[in-house]
């Protein structure tokens, strides 16, 4: 399932669905190459050129299944129909589930895309190729966290340009962020996973992203189905939180000290990877720093009507969040709704959760999100992407729920 959202279009050539669907069907099969041949053609006035100046990726990890979402089949039989019926949306003939009430709405403000598939349906292996377009080298089952031989995530290549100049940006806040954690640092298994797909992978951990940690309450704790405290919210990012103590001043002197080091190992003929860890020093020192960054994590700053609106609960928060980093001037936010009990939207028993937690944090999360950026004049140019990494098998199960698809 697939859904890609954009702003109004104002030309009367062609409708924005269109371009749409055809402008976010085509990212998962672009090259490098072919982007930098989209940038110059654009500059060369041989094609338009994109009007998208930044990426919100919504990942709604464990598969949400599309027949109780927005590919409704209401004319089928009980067993494929499943238990949610439709609900009239603004766009004509478009059915989605009576459990999204606000974004059925305001249907005239994104696009359904059916036609995305792939052949894998197994969680890490479809979540790598989802977010990198690129099949994953471990083999299904042998397998869970991400490696170096990877392939980069869309973001990462978005961050690679930031550093290079391929893009424009003031240096003070990255390219690409992940909120409210990496994928898999909640999840309940024995060791604490990293899922692969929104990592650098072989072009180096130079180009990962930066990451925001929000911890949980106990290990049964699910803070995406309750609402949470703004002590809770604190979206700092991993490694470059200050502690209380720690002034600038001291920090600097820190700074410093390590850079005699780093001296005394230039001349001890290790100096090529001392430059390359002065560019990542240099690189955490001002994100550290940064009150730019700072302002942009404080998600206290919010109106508190707005913060409703979107839902107290993380997945409702992280999504403002990626709004503040967008409106900052970060180029790509990955948003995850992480399977945090286990399952959560890979739904093999159809639990009171879909409906209680999982499809009205979704409506009220994403309906605000496109409202919001419209609002503000940043829908035009934000290409918003909510998706989960596989379907759901269209019969149901005797307990209702759907297998992987």
């Amino acid at each position: 399932m697939l859904r890609i959202v954009g702003g109004d279009s104002h030309s009367g050539r062609a409708s924005r669905r269109t371009l749409l669907q055809a402008a976010g069907a085509g990212l998962f099969g672009l090259t490098l190459p072919k982007l930098y041949a989209v940038e110059q053609g654009g500059k060369s006035g041989i094609v338009p050129p994109a009007r998208a100046k930044s990426v919100i990726f919504m990942m709604l990890f464990g598969g949400p299944s599309q027949l109780e979402t927005f590919d409704l089949k209401p004319n089928s039989p009980t067993k494929i129909r499943g238990p949610f019926g439709p609900t009239p949306c603004k766009t004509p003939g478009l059915l989605i589930s009576d459990q999204l009430p606000r974004l059925a709405k305001i249907s005239d403000k994104f696009c359904v895309i059916k036609t995305m598939t792939h052949t894998y349906n197994d969680h890490s292996t479809a979540g790598h190729y989802m977010q990198t377009g690129h099949p994953w080298h471990v083999a299904i089952g042998q397998g869970f966290n991400a490696t170096p031989r990877d392939w980069p995530s869309i973001g990462s290549i978005v961050e690679y340009l930031g550093q290079h100049g391929g893009i424009p940006t003031d240096g003070r806040l990255p390219s690409y962020v992940v909120t409210p954690n990496f994928l898999g640092r909640l999840e309940e298994y024995t060791i604490q996973l990293r899922r692969p797909g929104e990592y650098a992978g072989w072009l180096g951990r130079g180009y990962d992203p930066l990451t925001t940690m929000i911890n949980k309450r106990d290990a049964k704790d699910n803070p995406y189905f309750r609402e949470c405290t703004d002590e809770e919210l604190n979206f700092q990012i991993q490694g470059l939180t200050l502690p209380p103590e720690m002034t600038l001043d001291r920090l600097d002197r820190r700074r410093s000290l390590l850079a005699q080091f780093d001296d005394q190992l230039r001349q001890g003929g290790v100096s090529s990877a001392i430059t390359a860890l002065d560019k990542f020093q240099t690189r955490a020192w001002s994100l550290a720093t940064s009150e730019q960054t700072r302002k942009a994590l404080d998600i206290k700053a919010e109106p508190k009507d707005l913060r409703d609106k979107y839902g107290r609960n993380l997945f409702g928060q992280s999504t403002l969040m990626a709004r503040r980093l967008v409106e900052a001037g970060v180029k790509y936010v990955t948003v995850h709704y992480e399977a945090v009990d286990g399952y959560s939207w890979d739904s093999h028993v159809h639990s009171d959760d879909v409906k209680k937690h999982l499809l009205p944090g979704l409506d009220n999360a994403l309906a605000s999100l496109l409202e919001d950026l419209n609002q503000r004049g940043l829908l035009d140019e934000t290409l918003v992407v909510c998706l989960g990494e596989m379907g759901r098998t269209p019969a149901a199960s005797d307990r209702w729920g759907r297998g992987h698809w």
